[in-house]
């Protein structure tokens, strides 16, 4: 993962970030997700859980956006 400089990515503190839900199912992340997968698409951060991860794999792995699975 790749930071900006300085350490910060400016996204704001937990506090202030709306709760995780998976971009595809809309499964709800209890706590940080630290094995859900994070896709940039158009700028926009897209989480996705670990099922979604798992079935749609070889289109992330080939860099599909997430519309085309």
């Amino acid at each position: 993962m790749t930071s900006l400089p300085g350490g910060r990515d400016h996204g704001g503190s937990p506090a202030e970030r709306p709760p995780l839900e998976c971009a595809r199912c809309g499964t709800p992340a209890e706590g940080p997700p630290p094995t859900w997968t994070c896709s940039v698409e158009n700028g926009v951060r897209r989480y996705f859980c670990d099922a979604c991860s798992r079935q749609n794999l070889r289109s992330i792995e080939g860099r599909l956006d997430s519309a085309w699975w």
